[in-house]
């Protein structure tokens, strides 16, 4: 389902069929209308392809679609410096706008942890509505932190504010 670029939305790029899985789950938590303000894209299979493909596809449409917020869902492998190389992808101008989460190691580390693919990622839409902490403590989102915050002022609202609620006009 494509997003109205008219109104706020939020895009999902993920690595890969895990991520997209739990960005899936996340998806599935919203409510009818605000489903279609929020987009999971196809995994590109690999987080550096997903920064290519964020330059080469995305950066140019986030120019000229300033209701656009995109979510780059990689795996850290266990390297928390790649939030750092990421972020330094992405222009300054757009950085308000553009979000760097993922597993500290892999999402399969994380199923085995937490559950289903969709599991975690409903568990993290019920976070994220409520504004708890609880799923983002774990040994392996922990590190999300930063993001997260700026996450929750800038996307929250899209997805689960009062407005959210309204059918598109």
């Amino acid at each position: 389902m494509s997003v109205n670029k008219d109104r706020p939305h939020v895009l999902v790029l993920p690595e890969d069929a895990a991520n997209r899985q739990i960005a899936v789950g996340f998806s599935l938590c919203l409510d009818f209308y605000v489903q279609r303000q929020m987009q999971v894209l196809n995994e590109v299979g690999g987080w550096t392809k997903v920064l290519s493909t964020f330059e080469s596809d995305h950066i140019a449409m986030m120019d000229r679609t300033p209701n656009r917020n995109l979510i780059l869902l990689i795996d850290f492998d266990d390297q928390p410096e790649r939030l750092g190389e990421a972020q330094s992808r992405i222009p300054e101008r757009l950085r308000e706008r553009v979000f760097i989460l993922g597993a500290l190691s892999t999402p399969e580390r994380l199923k085995n942890a937490l559950g289903t693919y969709e599991q975690i990622g409903t568990r993290l839409a019920e976070s994220c509505r409520s504004e708890s902490d609880a799923i983002w403590e774990h040994e392996l989102l922990r590190h999300n932190a930063g993001q997260l915050t700026r996450l929750r002022e800038r996307v929250r609202p899209i997805l689960f504010g009062s407005h959210a609620l309204a059918a598109d006009d």
